[in-house]
């Protein structure tokens, strides 16, 4: 049986949200789309990870979060190794260096800035989808 992994979105912005969605749908996604709303949302579902839900095939992932910051998201999943083979796409309004160094060193695999124009937001959705659900060859758990 093959399933299709979901992409989790970690976005609080209903409009970035709703971008998102309809860039997807656009373009046929197969993988469905989880949204986690704030960086505690994102944070609950590292136990249920850890319970033994599927991971995500790659998590798109703003900065600038209420209630727990992206930076301290992608710290938490990275802390746990199982997750690290999950690819976390950086995908924000900052395009300050200290947030670009500090997302690289935390072991985001990409950073991208989003762009405000409609169509060039929909080319990014399509690339994101094309190279980490088509082209990309994911990690796999380990099972020591």
């Amino acid at each position: 049986m093959n399933i299709t992994l979901p992409i989790l979105l970690v976005e609080d912005n209903p409009m970035d949200v709703d971008l998102t969605q309809r860039a997807f749908i656009r373009h046929n996604l197969a993988n469905p789309l989880e949204v986690a709303r704030d960086g505690q949302e994102a944070l609950d579902l590292i136990a249920k990870w850890k319970a033994g839900k599927p991971l995500p095939t790659v998590i798109l992932l703003d900065l600038k979060l209420p209630k727990v910051s992206g930076l301290e998201v992608l710290r938490a999943i990275r802390a746990y190794p199982d997750f690290r083979i999950v690819p976390v796409v950086i995908l924000t309004s900052s395009a300050e260096d200290h947030d670009i160094h500090e997302a690289y060193s935390l072991g985001a695999n990409s950073y991208i800035v989003k762009p405000v124009d409609f169509d060039r937001f929909i080319e990014v959705a399509r690339q994101i989808e094309l190279y980490w659900t088509v082209l990309n060859v994911p990690g796999l758990p380990r099972h020591d």
